[in-house]
């Protein structure tokens, strides 16, 4: 995720219960896993450790000590010409890991993964309900990122194509998972959260991709077509059905907001960026906020109220346009949608998005209107710059031999393949 991926979330409400969930489970749409060309996807199904069996410090210990935990979402794990494979983890408990390979029919768009991640997370939700216990399910599908995939029944069945029929399987999926919910009668002590992390990736687009609408570029951009989602917070009882929210939210603030379904207060010892949305999802109170944008360390953008402020401007390299590559296909707004990065950092371009949804349309800089939105864009990019902590980049440095080559459980299956050397390198990220 991004330094700040949130763009404007609308809240479609349901109903809830004046306590604490005992069931926090985000139903969170996940598109960033595989690559187009590849044939197989990883399923991931172990909350505590990495694919390689090595435990992993993404959960919080309070998560890990909490009532069970369990995710579910696509994830590589290695890629070659020679062994285009993705793997299947899983861990329950007393057995030992295994792995298997997944396949997704190139041809057809058939493969039987969301039926599998639905059927894990139903599992999972039984037998806590049996035992008693509280949860937490993170349920990060992935067939609606290329290579696009359907189960058989679905597939056929949109008039969108082979991406319309993943997004069915997906709404179909969700019902069931509420409806469990219902079976087992526990909506009421029960928050679910719909979202997804990026907009829809234009690359693969349209077969193998979804629309942006009316909002500029998509995924790997900083305009509102890469960043703007929606978001669906259910919970019974507590939450007004029917009402809609134009908070502006972050998925950062999933974290705060955790925290305070939990009754417990954030760290007190840093910024936390997150917001808790429990206000405006229980009491329709809205928070106003800024939300920066960035790509890499460069601060691209910053939302405020209805005012968007570019600082830069870029799409992709001319290289990778030239072969095809193309983050905004179809729109082309002159000095915006650039192939070289260009600083606005003296003069921003300043978009009111309830007017210029699209990005179209820079304000006039001799306006009152401009300025008046450059002074407040320009105090808050100062307070957020002053307590800013650089982290610790942990994407820099690349290394095939360190991939999953040989998971726990691949002797079994004869399916162990050998680590090439060793070689750690500076990662590439073009865009």
């Amino acid at each position: 995720m991004a330094a700040a991926t949130g763009a404007e979330r609308r809240w479609v409400r349901g109903r809830g219960s004046p306590e604490a969930p005992q069931h926090p489970a985000p139903a969170y749409g996940r598109h960033g896993v595989g690559r187009p060309g590849g044939i197989w996807r990883t399923f991931q199904r172990d909350p505590e450790f990495g694919p390689d069996g090595c435990r992993r410090d993404a959960f919080p210990k309070l998560l890990l000590s909490q009532p069970a935990v369990l995710t579910i979402s696509g994830s590589s794990a290695h890629w070659t010409p020679a062994h285009p494979q993705r793997l299947l983890h899983h861990q329950r408990p007393r057995q030992k890991r295994y792995y298997e390979e997944f396949p997704i029919n190139l041809r057809t768009g058939e493969a039987n993964l969301t039926q599998v991640y639905l059927q894990e997370a139903l599992d999972f939700m039984k037998r806590q309900q049996v035992a008693q216990r509280p949860f937490f399910l993170y349920w990060a599908i992935d067939a609606t990122h290329a290579p696009v995939y359907a189960s058989r029944p679905f597939l056929g069945t949109s008039r969108r194509g082979r991406y319309g029929d993943a997004v069915r399987e997906i709404d179909d999926s969700v019902g069931k998972i509420l409806s469990l919910l219902r079976d087992l009668r526990i909506t009421e002590n029960t928050f679910v959260f719909f979202t997804s992390d990026n907009g829809a990736a234009l690359i693969s687009a349209p077969k193998q991709g979804g629309s942006n609408g009316p909002f500029l570029c998509g995924k790997q951009t900083t305009f509102e077509g890469g960043m703007r989602e929606p978001a669906i917070a259910w919970w019974p009882g507590r939450i007004p059905a029917g009402q809609v929210s134009h908070q502006l939210g972050s998925i950062m603030d999933l974290f705060t907001t955790s925290l305070a379904l939990a009754g417990l207060a954030p760290p007190s010892d840093r910024v936390i960026d997150g917001l808790d949305l429990l206000p405006a999802m229980l009491r329709g109170q809205l928070t106003d906020r800024p939300i920066f944008y960035y790509r890499g360390n460069t601060l691209m953008a910053v939302t405020l109220g209805q005012y968007k402020a570019h600082f830069w401007t870029w799409t992709n390299s001319w290289e990778e346009y030239r072969q095809g590559i193309d983050f905004c296909p179809g729109q082309n707004v002159s000095g915006v949608t650039t192939h070289t990065q260009e600083e606005h950092t003296k003069l921003p371009l300043i978009f009111h998005l309830g007017r210029d949804p699209g990005e179209r349309y820079p304000l006039s800089f001799a306006s009152t209107e401009y300025l008046d939105a450059l002074r407040g864009v320009t105090l808050v990019v100062q307070q957020h710059q002053k307590t800013l902590v650089p982290g610790q980049p942990q994407l820099n440095v690349c290394n095939q031999a360190v991939m999953n080559w040989a998971p726990p459980g691949c002797e079994k299956l004869g399916k162990c393949l050998t680590p090439p050397e060793s070689i750690p390198e500076k990662c590439s990220w073009p865009h």
